[in-house]
């Protein structure tokens, strides 16, 4: 093995560059902007994606922002920028008309919040190309290329004009695919159901002389990572953090804890209380086989779903509904929970869900139509989730290898970035070390080597150095997949074993 020096202490005289720091800062990307559009289904993708890469703590969250409001909601199927237009255009006329019909001596009222007027776009941090462009370019030399993370339809042009703009000083990714020319970024973190439209079966659903409509218009090509279900951030260190964090809330209770998540209708998935009415009749059906069960809506859940539900199931003491306010149990359920129920709709919620091991039930799949059918078909083949029909035994358990879209897309953004000559900047090993089990651990002549198992199919070889980990090489290997971290030359190998145990889990 070739020795890896340590960088100097400080004051130390200067001894050459080490291996790992070849190439200078420009090649090593340690910061990142996220490129939102104001969904927390879609920013939250991102975010996973940037907290799987450890850059969280060099993020910066953009905004693409839409008028809203009044004849606004009408005009969201507009590209963003012709959305704008439209809305300055009215915003005139709607001006000129009050100066023109108001009399003298009287006030002319501003355009209605509603609407954006005083509060519009003005008030929300924009997301300007200009300005990230001009920043990428000018901070590379000090600070190395920097990570552009974009998800849903109304960043796509924002994404692409940087990296059109400033190609050698950017790595852009977009999540959820762009429907064309995925050549317009570095990177494409699609689920595998936006390739719905390509399949023979949707084909047959929809005319002829329609199909040339259809988007994506090819097969993914290589910069094309394809996922399951949704990126997020839940992975074992949110959760055991969680898992402290609500445990005077949840180890008390009752076991088992049945966790039901209620998302809303949408175009692909339709219901209204009918779905609500299955739902409470077969929580009831399993209610003796449960010890507790907590119940949450999302935002999208329509009221009239929500009375029904608390009206239903009020005089239960097993179940508790949340009543909408803070703090979010939200990660408190995904720690605590034995087994969850959830609403087809909701792709996000699943994913998270399937990604922890545990049973996850689902209703209403069959509402789901086009691509979130094949979602629901390709979730139950992998034995990932079951139908819930009421008959369930729910303190029986079974499990599934956890779903792990967000760490498998991070390890491919490290192929593409090391393709480009690039790499990541030193993680915190912390963050790191989470998603792996030690294997194996062996100590000699001040070398220390710990072998970690995962889910990975690839191998990482890196330094432990203090409590940081420096990435030095991706190599393929089989599907179990390795991932060694090593130290050479350090004054007590042993004492830094130690200190490496705590963070290393179970």
């Amino acid at each position: 093995m070739k020795p890896i020096r340590l960088p100097e202490p400080p004051g130390s005289p200067p001894r050459g560059v080490p291996d790992i720091f070849e190439g200078g800062v420009y090649g090593v990307v340690k910061r990142a902007v996220i490129i939102g559009n104001g969904f927390p289904a879609s920013e939250n993708q991102s975010i996973g994606l940037v907290r799987a890469l450890g850059l969280s703590e060099k993020q910066t969250l953009y905004r693409v922002t839409r008028p809203s409001g009044g004849i606004n909601e009408y005009l969201h199927w507009l590209p963003v920028s012709v959305h704008k237009q439209i809305y300055y255009i009215i915003r005139l006329i709607y001006s000129y008309s009050q100066v023109l019909f108001t009399t003298k001596g009287s006030k002319v009222k501003s355009l209605t919040s509603e609407n954006g007027g005083n509060v519009g776009l003005s008030s929300i941090l924009e997301a300007d190309v200009k300005s990230i462009v001009t920043m990428a370019r000018g901070t590379a030399d000090k600070d190395g290329p920097l990570l552009v993370v974009a998800c849903g339809r109304d960043t796509i042009s924002i994404a692409s004009s940087i990296k059109r703009l400033a190609s050698e000083n950017v790595f852009v990714v977009q999540i959820q695919h762009p429907r064309r020319q995925v050549s317009r970024f570095d990177l494409v973190v699609a689920p595998q159901h936006d390739y719905y439209a390509l399949t023979p079966h949707a084909q047959e659903q929809v005319p002829k002389f329609l199909r040339k409509y259809m988007t994506p218009d090819e097969p993914p090509t290589k910069n094309v990572v394809l996922t399951l279900g949704s990126l997020h951030q839940v992975d074992s260190a949110a959760l055991r953090s969680a898992a402290i964090a609500w445990h005077d809330e949840f180890a008390p209770l009752p076991k088992p804890l049945i966790v039901v998540n209620i998302g809303g209708p949408t175009s692909r998935c339709r219901y209204s209380t009918d779905l609500a009415k299955q739902l409470t009749t077969y929580l009831k059906g399993v209610l003796d086989t449960c010890g507790s069960v907590r119940i949450s809506f999302s935002r999208r859940t329509p009221d009239k779903i929500a009375t029904y539900v608390r009206k239903e199931l009020a005089e239960f003491p097993k179940i508790y509904i949340w009543d909408n306010e803070e703090p979010n149990p939200h990660m408190g359920h995904l720690a605590w929970a034995d087994a969850f129920i959830v609403s087809a709709d909701s792709i996000s919620m699943l994913s998270e869900a399937c990604s922890t091991g545990k049973p996850v039930y689902v209703i209403g799949a069959d509402r789901c139509k086009w691509k979130f059918g094949e979602f629901h078909k390709t979730l139950k083949e992998r034995g990932l989730v079951r139908p819930f029909t009421g008959l369930e035994d729910m303190s029986e358990s079974w499990s599934y290898p956890p779903l792990n879209d967000t760490a498998e897309a991070a390890n491919r953004v490290h192929e593409a970035l090391a393709e480009r000559g690039w790499r990541l900047r030193p993680v915190d090993l912390k963050i790191q070390i989470n998603q792996f089990v030690i294997s194996e651990i062996s100590y000699s002549n001040s070398e220390l080597m710990i072998t970690l198992r995962s889910r990975s199919k690839f191998i990482t070889k890196g330094c432990i150095i203090g409590f940081h980990c420096y990435i030095v090489r991706n190599t393929p290997v089989n599907n179990t997949g390795s991932i060694f971290f090593f130290a050479v030359g350090a004054s007590d190998a042993s004492q830094v074993l130690l200190s490496f145990i705590p963070l290393l889990g179970k």
